[in-house]
């Protein structure tokens, strides 16, 4: 996995709390998925049974990832566009999408 700390030189405009908790909750109840997942294993519960959680486990990541994506075009792209670095901040969530879209 690619970890670079900044992926743009655009300000970053801060979550409130009440956003970083609701992310957060939504995380941990992944965090809490996986950990079920890695139980059904060990447990050698049927495979089915497992790639039916593995797939709740997606949906949910990118359920996140779709929640970040729309508070990055509402505040930071709008916010880029009205400092007329719209093109820059487009083509860098655009290639994240591409990313995220694998």
């Amino acid at each position: 996995m690619i970890m670079n700390e900044h992926l743009h030189e655009h300000a970053v405009i801060p979550r409130t709390d009440e956003e970083k908790d609701k992310v957060m909750n939504r995380l941990k109840r992944i965090e809490g998925q996986i950990r079920g997942i890695q139980k059904m294993v060990e447990e050698d519960r049927y495979c089915v049974d497992i790639l039916v959680q593995i797939s709740a486990v997606q949906s949910a990541l990118k359920n996140v990832g779709y929640s970040v994506t729309e508070r990055h075009m509402k505040h930071c792209v709008t916010d880029a566009i009205n400092k007329g670095e719209g093109e820059t901040s487009i083509e860098e969530l655009m290639a994240v999408l591409k990313q995220f879209s694998k």
